[in-house]
């Protein structure tokens, strides 16, 4: 039956939240380098975006898939409205850029390049440093509509060039063929297996009868050799900085001597970087696809052409042609493509501040020489990150490590740093004789390769490596320390459940949270979990919450006692914090208990479905927090007439997360725990600095101080207020 409620597009909602994202490049009171980062991370967000969610798409347009969820038209159309939003989201980045940012630069004394103009005390060097530097890096590839089509990399940065013969050459056409083959020589043309194919320039020579037709070239850009930007000599005060494809183009004419250079643009594919595999297939099968299959991953189809927007309609005509885009490819873009890459732009102004971001801290009561075996024994013990340091998590496996009452240290690995300390100690323990059982999921996106790498470490170090479910994807963050006693009495085993990956990189940029536990009904439901990893039994779950086992009933019977304390007259309440939220059977409980009354706050960092503002979504609101630290924590609230419950885990409410994978979710018994939790929500409701209404439109609507109010920035209020509390 159709629902009679409405949802936002989960891929349009998303796009809302990474405008929001591009949006804190505008807040001058963030360093400014720190704003340059935001249209980094938003360029990255989108390159990612539409590799894998509008190549899925375009896969279901094209009729090359199919889906439960999506018509052939309907993909179309979806398709068509993404482009549309992020041609209006890229106009918006264009102006922050030009018009915020390069003048907030040229401010503090950076001048950097945009155009043609260049002062005449740089020239010299700018074509010194072209002739030494970078021309022995390029290749011009000539373009052809009906012979050669050169592979274009994915997300790789080319220049397109149109140029005419001189007009005193018109009559010297074998002179003109001799220009062809002496500055450009041999192209490549890159195969989809990657590897070159030498193609003679006869083969690939663009039609030269008409002295006078365009020929057209691309050059791919050499930042494996040479850096996106150069430092150019500075001069009194100020500094000078320039693209590396500014520079190119201002020296083409050494390119293609006896031609006229008439216009160049830059140019980029993505591709479709989704991995299709067998779902079902065991273990050793799936490792076999993957580590073929990732290899391919540059080499999948076109799912977007970017174009700089000022490129004249007949020159991205001949492109479209010769490179065989379709229309619905076509996204275009500023002069300079992949900003993603400013996050590497250098700062020669060193008087420059870069934002002081919160420190971790680490507990006076848990310093080096304190077991956290012997705390953790007395009472529950949560821990914060980034404000807390990862450290304690290490130190807590490597106590482990050398306990010698550690019969299991169990652990799932979902993505983990490189070189990483986690994995470091798993080994150590193993080498010590321990027994260590680690699953590997080696379906999460992007991070296949690290995990089987890291996985075939393990297994060599004499580790149990369990791979991944077919048909499922284990997303829980969860260990288990399993002890006895020397001999054979029972004594505390430890069970951590967290909301973040055990990767010591991303929990210095990633809010998370996790828990240490000795209660024996979680250890036992922990240790179920792991059995059920292993195939061994259909376990029954008493105190976790597990998806695809008590999940979603548990769920449903929160919300049904919310909903009957609001028809009784009393207060219901919920607050639920996530990446993101887009099951509809969810949604629609809760705009059942909104039209109850039942008052909810949502805190969703990303995605959300759910459309506030209607008459069935009156009494629930939607809180964005986009802020110094990516806010990753799942924490669940739900008021229970006074005696609140309150939960943390590693789902959000997906159909992928409650249907399709492996989650666990722990209640926080400790009261005083369970309490700081709840301040932390509190907190983030009352940011008046960071956080923004999403409204029924889809908009940021930014949260306004109350005069008279204190300042709210929640990171940065939540540390202070943790700093206090545990000091």
């Amino acid at each position: 039956m159709e629902s009679k409620y409405n949802y936002f597009k989960r891929d349009i909602s998303w796009l809302s939240f990474n405008y929001r994202v591009l949006l804190e490049a505008l807040d001058e009171r963030l360093p400014l380098y720190e704003r340059i980062n935001f249209i980094s991370i938003y360029s990255s967000n989108l390159e990612e975006f539409y590799k894998i969610r509008v190549a899925d798409h375009k896969a279901v347009a094209s009729g090359a898939t199919e889906s439960d969820e999506e018509t052939v038209q309907s993909a179309r159309e979806l398709v068509e409205e993404i482009n549309k939003e992020v041609t209006r989201q890229l106009d918006d980045r264009v102006r922050i850029y030009e018009q915020k940012i390069l003048p907030a630069l040229r401010k503090n004394h950076i001048i950097f390049y945009q155009d043609n103009h260049v002062e005449p005390f740089h020239q010299q060097f700018i074509k010194d440093f072209f002739r030494e530097e970078i021309f022995p890096y390029l290749q011009p590839v000539p373009v052809s509509k009906d012979k050669i089509v050169s592979f274009l990399r994915d997300n790789r940065l080319y220049l397109a060039i149109r140029v005419y013969p001189k007009k005193e050459e018109k009559n010297k056409g074998e002179e003109t063929k001799e220009n062809i083959e002496k500055y450009t020589g041999e192209c490549i043309n890159e195969r989809n297996d990657g590897e070159g194919i030498k193609v003679g320039m006869e083969a690939a020579r663009p039609n030269v009868t008409d002295l006078r037709q365009p020929l057209y070239f691309v050059m791919k850009q050499p930042y494996a050799k040479v850096p996106r930007f150069i430092e150019l000599p500075s001069r009194e005060k100020n500094h000078y900085l320039m693209f590396t494809e500014d520079i190119i183009k201002a020296n083409l004419n050494l390119i293609f001597p006896g031609y006229d250079v008439d216009s160049s643009y830059c140019i980029k594919i993505s591709r479709d970087a989704d991995i299709l595999i067998d779902d079902t297939a065991s273990s050793a099968d799936l490792v076999a696809q993957l580590k073929k299959k990732v290899k391919k991953r540059k080499i999948g189809d076109v799912c977007r052409f970017v174009y700089d927007r000022a490129m004249p309609s007949e020159f991205l005509d001949f492109l479209v042609d010769a490179f065989r885009i379709q229309r619905d490819e076509l996204v275009p873009g500023d002069k300079h493509l992949n900003l993603e890459d400013l996050r590497h732009l250098p700062n020669p102004n060193k008087s420059l501040h870069s934002l002081e971001k919160p420190k971790p801290m680490k507990l006076t009561v848990l310093d080096e020489k304190e077991s956290i075996f012997n705390y953790v024994a007395k009472k529950d013990l949560l821990l914060y990150y980034p404000y807390h340091s990862f450290e304690h998590f290490i130190h807590f496996l490597y106590e482990a490590v050398h306990n010698p009452e550690t019969r299991e240290i169990m652990v799932t690995q979902y993505r983990v740093a490189e070189n990483s300390a986690v994995i470091n100690t798993l080994i150590a323990a193993a080498q010590n004789g321990k027994k260590v059982t680690v699953f590997v999921e080696l379906k999460a996106r992007f991070d296949e390769e690290n995990n089987l790498a890291t996985a075939e470490m393990m297994q060599a170090a004499g580790i149990k490596i369990i791979y991944s479910i077919p048909g499922l994807k284990v997303h829980a963050k969860v260990a288990l320390i399993r002890r006895r006693g020397l001999n054979g009495e029972k004594i505390p085993s430890y069970a951590y459940i967290s909301t973040g990956n055990f990767n010591e990189k991303t929990a210095t940029l990633y809010a998370d949270c996790g828990l240490f536990t000795c209660r024996k009904e979680i250890v036992a439901d922990l240790y179920n979990l792991f059995r059920t990893l292993q195939g061994k039994e259909d376990p029954k779950f008493t105190t976790l919450l597990v998806a695809r086992f008590n999940l979603i009933s548990e769920l449903n019977r929160l919300i049904d006692r919310e909903i009957s304390l609001a028809d009784e007259g009393k207060q219901g309440r919920i607050i639920l914090k996530m990446n993101a939220l887009q099951d509809p059977t969810m949604i629609d409980r809760l705009y059942e208990a909104s039209e109850h009354g039942v008052q909810i706050d949502l805190i969703v960092r990303g995605i959300c479905c759910l459309i506030p503002g209607q008459s069935y979504s009156r009494n629930i609101r939607v809180t964005r927090i986009v802020d110094s630290f990516l806010e990753h924590a799942r924490i669940w609230y739900f008021g229970n007439d006074g005696t609140p419950k309150v939960f943390m885990g590693s789902p959000d409410w997906m159909r992928r997360n409650l249907y399709r994978r492996i989650e666990a979710i722990t209640p926080v018994l400790a009261p005083d725990l369970r309490d700081s939790l709840i301040e932390m929500l509190d907190i983030q409701l009352a940011d008046n600095q960071k956080a923004c209404w999403v409204d029924d439109k889809l908009q940021n609507i930014f949260k306004k101080r109350t005069p008279g109010t204190p300042a709210v920035r929640a990171q940065y209020t939540f540390y202070d207020w943790l700093n206090q509390k545990d000091n």
